[in-house]
């Protein structure tokens, strides 16, 4: 559905759609109230802020996603249920918090029933069948698990006890990732929906033409530096692809480019930004909930390895270059250097005062983030000839609500979905046997073990979008890649790494499609051009383990950037080797050579 406020009288069709997007729009404006008062109102009791949360995502996955009548209203109908029953929980939050999980009502059983279901069914809606059915697996084990002969079964436990701990307690569908989701994920979630409602986009697009269009493979290079700064707000490559690529694509293809190249740029340099601080595709919040490291710790961390991405990115078209006539922007395509400076300050004002509030002023990043929203949304008053218009500013503003409701609402389906697999694993102990078994295949070796967690990344990413993947692999994995001498952190954004995998790699690769139907150009040709290019993705989370002093920019920056150079020259070789028009000997010296500079030098 698209968002559209104006109507006209004499159409009656027209002011119906007009009614239903203002109604989307005041849902927008009320979950965007709602995640922010929370912020400045205080301590909020789990059982009322994470229910309330699940109620105001309802509408927008079961009503606005409804792909058929039977779906729409049955959207209602689970809507209206499932608002009643996150309702339950809500004003009974006192005398459920005493029952510490156990259900002791008929009632409050099918409460707890549906609303596992209701999750199951939310997630396939918003997402597809992988996820619920991943959830619903783990569910079918922790039921009848207890009739699993040998190590992999479990001891059972009543009803009661499972289905309480997952619906009426703090665990489950009510734990801490969905605490993550709630108070940190959604304000960001806004701040990004703000900021691309202005002009941060078009300084975005400006900025990276002023930088790189007159460069070799001018294009190109702006794709990926618009895509990573987008993505840095973003947090999601299908949303990047479809932003920027509707102007770098284009353009590309009008400067003579590949088509199968121009499609592969974007959809890589669009991946990147579920791996660039701040955001990160939410991933970088729920690492700070699993590994209890400060957030300013885990940004210091990701942000030398993301940038090593971009550069890969940078030299694998370079590489091209060699190939193919890959010409700069046409000077009447690079904006003037005033409107590169009107338009950077829709986006620089708002990260400014982010970061300030988060480095200098000690604050939280989501208390820093919600001060960040209100300068955006100031900012929405302005056009880019710096001209206040209100009527502007309301149009702006309910894209930004619109946009808001709707992002934070499928997350928080994805995340709740995921938490639900995570309250079974802890409460039957499969995730220390799945440890176990990762240990004993790897013979207690870590590269065995890193290459089996990459695998199971990598399949599990291919089905379930990169946070619940995430979180999954981690629960399952990481405890024994940290067992095996890998800190913690590393450990972490190693497995986040490997789970973003998908967004490239076939046979599911979201941002490849993407850009493939918007170049028109085969999905497979534009998938191995992606795959060439972004080779950083699959070698980097490696590298960080061979270098670990990488991560360490906050406690050890010469060392991190020692280290960042060794793998930025190792990764060039290994770029150029594979894409460069050379001879084959030549290639392969690359390769070897890039090789051994990152993991043995």
């Amino acid at each position: 559905m698209s968002l559209s406020l104006s109507s006209s009288p004499a159409n009656a069709g027209g002011a119906t759609a007009s009614r239903l997007h203002a109604l989307w729009v005041v849902l927008g404006g009320i979950s965007v109230i709602f995640h922010l008062g929370l912020i400045f109102y205080g301590l909020t009791p789990a059982l009322i802020s994470r229910p309330i949360h699940m109620a105001l995502a309802l509408p927008w996955i079961l009503i606005l996603l409804a792909r058929t009548s039977f779906e729409r209203w049955s959207g209602w109908l689970l809507t209206a249920l499932g608002i009643a029953a996150c309702g339950y929980i809500v004003v009974n939050e006192p005398a459920l918090a005493n029952q510490y999980g156990f259900i002791d009502t008929p009632l409050q059983m099918t409460i707890g029933v549906f609303l596992i279901g209701l999750t199951l069914e939310v997630a396939r809606r918003a997402i597809g069948w992988p996820l619920p059915t991943v959830a619903l697996c783990a569910l079918l084990y922790g039921v009848f698990g207890s009739h699993i002969p040998g190590q992999f079964g479990h001891p059972g436990m009543p009803m009661q006890s499972f289905v309480g701990t997952l619906t009426i307690s703090e665990g489950g569908l009510w734990g801490s990732l969905t605490g993550v989701s709630v108070g940190v994920v959604a304000i960001f979630v806004i701040f990004g929906a703000v900021l691309n409602a202005g002009e941060a986009g078009r300084g975005f697009m400006n900025m990276a033409s002023a930088v790189a269009g007159r460069l070799t493979g001018g294009a190109a290079k702006v794709s990926v530096i618009s895509s990573a700064l987008m993505g840095s707000i973003s947090g999601s490559a299908s949303a990047n692809v479809a932003s920027t690529g509707a102007i770098t694509i284009p353009s590309m293809v009008r400067l003579g480019y590949p088509r199968s190249l121009a499609g592969g740029v974007e959809a890589v340099a669009s991946s990147g930004g579920q791996i660039m601080p701040p955001l990160m595709g939410a991933g970088a919040f729920v690492m700070v909930e699993l590994t209890g490291t400060p957030y300013t710790q885990i940004m210091a961390a990701a942000m030398i390895p993301a940038i090593l991405y971009f550069v890969t990115v940078w030299i694998g078209i370079n590489a091209y270059a060699t190939r193919h006539d890959l010409r700069p922007m046409a000077d009447e395509e690079r904006p003037s250097g005033r409107e590169v400076l009107i338009t950077s300050l829709f986006f620089a004002v708002p990260f400014v005062l982010l970061l300030e509030r988060i480095f200098l002023g000690g604050y939280t990043p989501q208390y820093a983030a919600s001060l960040a929203v209100f300068a955006g949304l100031a900012l929405l008053f302005f056009d880019v000839t710096l001209s206040v218009s209100l009527r502007g500013f309301g149009t702006r503003l309910a894209e930004a609500l619109f946009t808001a409701g709707r992002q934070v609402a499928v997350i928080g389906a994805i995340i709740i979905c995921a938490s639900l697999v995570i309250g079974v694993l802890s409460l039957t102990g499969l995730g220390v046997k799945i440890t176990s078994g990762i240990l004993s295949l790897s013979n207690e070796m870590l590269w065995p073990a890193l290459l089996l967690t990459a695998l199971a990344c990598l399949v599990l990413g291919m089905e379930v979008p990169t946070t619940a993947a995430y979180v999954i692999c981690v629960s399952v994995a990481g405890p024994a890649l940290i067992s095996l001498g890998l800190e913690p952190l590393l450990a972490h954004l190693f497995v986040f790494w490997f789970a973003l995998l998908s967004t490239i790699t076939p046979p599911v690769c979201g941002g490849v499609f993407i850009a493939a139907g918007m170049v028109g150009e085969n999905w497979l040709k534009v998938a191995f051009k992606a795959m060439a290019l972004g080779i950083g993705l699959y070698i980097i989370p490696l590298a960080m383990v061979a270098n670990p002093d990488v991560i360490r920019l906050a406690s050890d920056p010469a060392g991190a950037i020692f280290d960042g150079v060794k793998i930025a020259v190792g990764l060039g070789g290994i770029s150029f080797g594979v894409i460069a028009r050379r001879a084959l000997w030549l290639r392969a010296l690359l390769v070897v050579a890039g090789a051994l500079i990152i993991f043995m030098l």
